[in-house]
């Protein structure tokens, strides 16, 4: 087992970016742009590395190497959105690992590129990148490819395993993680463990509450110690936890509807099996069945939606309700989206400046979770 935050040290003490791995300070898949260069650099690396795994580490400064952080991010089908737009599209895997002085909520995230011996190429347009379009890495740079035909070359596979083998595990890493986990997590959150097949170690939390006669869970953490590795978290999110000796199961739930006839509805449920080989692999199922409301009231939130977010780029002052409103707004243009108005991602980013900056933290982190939600809806 790879200890990932071992892994990114070694990546990063290549200094500057070469052919097997890149570095960014954020990326964005809000965006035509965001995503399409996003692509570009998984095919780049993919092409570059048809013998070894190669890898985008995000959340680091570029120039002076600083780590930095983002926020957790839930991998939200990425690998669809990497088969919708590459031929022969290599196999990938996001993680968001933990690094100790970072802030809780903060992590880097860990983009995989697993080789598959194949020319990857764009399968249609994307932003300026147009169809059938070949990328390469020279040195730190993803570059188009414009002769002929390409010719796949192993360069990088003795550096990058032995990068790897030197990020094994160890006892240590391992009772570190555990201790540390279990003491930063108060006992309200029931901090907990479990060591599955002798070899994997998982730490939970949670704060739990009884809905209906069922167990709930709420600001649930879940790290896979081994691997420096945040599986799940979430601000609001309530949460079903089962397991057995050989596979833990996670059911996330997420309260939506209208004011006053909220209720949970079933997001996604996530298996986490452990094997005997010393590996473990995570399926995700899609269960989310969005509710739906009369559609000239949708109609009229979309609208009043609309007139706070015009207000605001407009720099005009809100009225109490108005102000009352945005709290919902997030939520408010989430079931909007639901219900077929696919702009609100667009609407959302033009409040996002004023909404981080409201004394109320949560509408902040509504406002994140809507995007998270849409991103399921869109590839699930």
């Amino acid at each position: 087992m790879i200890n990932k935050r071992l892994l990114i040290k070694n990546l990063l003490s290549h200094n500057d970016e070469n052919s097997f791995y890149d570095k960014k300070q954020k990326i964005s898949f809000n965006s035509k742009e965001g995503k399409a260069k996003f692509l570009k650099h998984v095919c780049a690396l993919s092409n570059a590395n048809p013998n070894n795994n190669s890898y985008i580490v995000i959340g680091v400064e570029d120039e002076a190497n600083k780590i930095v952080g983002i926020d957790f991010f839930d991998d939200s089908k990425i690998q669809n959105l990497v088969n919708a737009y590459l031929k022969n599209p290599p196999k990938i895997t996001y993680e968001n690992v933990l690094f100790p002085r970072l802030p809780r909520n903060k992590v880097i995230g860990l983009v995989t590129i697993h080789s598959n011996n194949n020319v990857t190429s764009l399968s249609k347009n994307a932003w300026k990148y147009k169809k059938d379009s070949i990328f390469y890495r020279r040195g730190s740079n993803s570059m188009p490819f414009l002769g002929d035909e390409f010719e796949l070359r192993n360069t990088n596979k003795e550096i990058v395993n032995s990068i790897e083998k030197s990020a094994r595990n160890n006892i240590q890493l391992t009772l570190d993680g555990v201790f540390n986990f279990m003491n930063t997590h108060k006992k309200i959150y029931n901090p907990q463990y479990k060591v599955f097949n002798e070899q994997f170690v998982l730490c939970w939390a949670g704060e739990r509450k009884i809905i209906n006669e069922q167990e709930f869970f709420s600001r649930v953490d879940i790290e896979l110690i081994n691997e420096q590795v945040k599986l799940f978290f979430s601000a609001l999110d309530d949460v079903q936890i089962s397991y057995n000796n050989h596979t833990f199961i996670v059911e996330e739930y997420i309260y939506l509807g209208l004011e006053k006839q909220e209720k949970y509805y079933p997001l996604e449920k996530t298996i986490i099996n452990f094997k005997n080989n010393g590996k473990h692999n995570i399926v995700k199922q899609f269960l989310f069945e969005p509710p739906v409301f009369n559609e000239e009231i949708m109609i009229h939130i979309y609208n009043n939606c609309n007139l706070i977010v015009q207000k605001i780029v407009q720099k005009k002052s809100l009225t109490v309700t108005e102000q009352e409103d945005i709290l919902r707004l997030p939520t408010n243009y989430l079931i909007c989206y639901l219900h077929g108005f696919l702009d609100i991602v667009e609407q959302l980013k033009k409040a996002k400046t004023y909404i981080k900056n409201l004394a109320n933290k949560t509408t902040y982190v509504k406002y994140n979770e809507a995007l998270r939600i849409i991103r399921k809806v869109k590839y699930g």
